[in-house]
């Protein structure tokens, strides 16, 4: 499950994960060096709507996934990655799966888990092999 909007995350003590992290990624509500420094990687912070050259900028294709029950990425992260992604030019082509039973590593049954890898590849095989 993709963590993507590191900052938001990080600035959150009322997240199960959050404050035992900061000894790894540093507080960044307590350290303007650690925020700084998460706001540079954190991919739903770095998503522009132009190039430098200011030409607009359009994303490859993406499929993102997530987890309804995921305790260590919330459902919301993709949710809003994709939006904005999709907000920033009307070009861009995001779709958002959401595991409505899962958690952080997806379906839980061998199946399902198969069923879901499934999914993914042919996503990815119908964006790489052109369509006659």
């Amino acid at each position: 499950m993709p963590f993507v909007d590191v900052l938001t995350t990080m600035l959150d003590d009322s997240l199960p994960l959050t404050v035992g992290e900061w000894e790894e990624w540093g507080n960044p509500d307590a350290s303007a060096t650690a925020y700084r420094t998460m706001k540079s990687y954190s991919p739903y912070d770095n998503v522009r709507e132009r190039h430098d050259d200011a030409t607009p900028l359009v994303y490859p294709r993406l499929f993102a996934s997530g987890g309804l029950n995921d305790s260590r990425v919330g459902f919301w992260e993709p949710a809003k990655w994709v939006l904005k992604i999709r907000d920033a030019n009307e070009a861009n082509y995001a779709v958002l799966k959401t595991e409505m039973g899962a958690g952080h590593r997806g379906p839980s049954g061998r199946y399902d888990a198969w069923r879901d890898e499934a999914q993914v590849l042919a996503w990815t095989l119908n964006e790489i092999i052109p369509s006659s």
